[in-house]
């Protein structure tokens, strides 16, 4: 502890963590999505997916608790350079523009701090709403006994416009988030230079389009379709 504790009071250990910490995050948001997309494939795909990750049991839970701690990491440095920098410069400027390169500043990483705060008030609702949401049980194949029908909780919970709109909304904003995340991560990894910066951001940029739209697509596609779309199968 008291180790970790000096690598976040460390200049370079923080950035060395919030790159980490960013990456491993990364990492959950693609295979997140993954998951998610599956509601799109075969009838039993989507709680088959969720049942054989119920069924790690212990291990599902260190690796939840190991998540929770990146996040937590990752928030805490994030919010504490924030608060650093406001504490420097706390006269707002009249007028804001991008820098561009080196700093890719823009209005992306001006509210890192703001999207980071929704998306963690998001997480607890999200975790609330669908690991803990009442739903009927459903059967499986290769199970002989019934499970949770979390795809009828999805499907329904998306077509309540005041979720489908919310989570649509929140997912723009993981979506600017990532816009500058993912070069921020390369750049404290050390892994892009400057004769490369540019091009890691405009990948990162794509990747964080890509990944936000897949998220969104979900709600946005259950709602106006009203959960009978040709792409979910029953």
């Amino acid at each position: 502890m008291p180790s970790l504790l000096k690598a976040l009071s460390s200049q370079v250990g923080r950035k060395l963590l919030t790159g980490l910490t960013g990456v491993a995050l990364i990492v959950f948001i693609v295979v997140h999505l993954v998951g998610n997309l599956t509601l799109f494939g075969p009838p039993d795909a989507f709680n088959m997916y969720a049942y054989k990750l119920h069924s790690l049991g212990p291990l599902l839970w260190i690796a939840e608790i190991g998540l929770v701690a990146v996040f937590a990491i990752h928030s805490y440095i994030g919010l504490s350079i924030w608060w650093n920098r406001r504490k420097a410069r706390p006269q707002k400027y009249h007028l804001y523009s991008s820098k561009g390169a080196p700093s890719r500043q823009s209005l992306s990483s001006k509210s890192m701090a703001f999207t980071g705060v929704v998306m963690l008030i998001f997480i607890v609702f999200h975790v609330r709403a669908f690991k803990y949401g009442e739903t009927t049980m459903t059967s499986i194949p290769g199970v002989d006994y019934p499970v949770k029908d979390l795809k009828a909780l999805v499907i329904t919970s998306f077509l309540d416009p005041v979720m489908a709109f919310a989570y649509t909304f929140v997912m723009m904003l993981l979506g600017a988030h990532l816009g500058h995340g993912i070069w921020s991560a390369m750049i404290s990894l050390t892994l892009s230079d400057p004769q490369r910066s540019a091009a890691v951001y405009t990948a990162g940029t794509i990747i964080a389009a890509i990944l936000s739209v897949g998220f969104l697509f979900i709600p946005l596609y259950i709602y106006f379709t009203g959960g009978q779309g040709a792409l979910i199968q029953y």
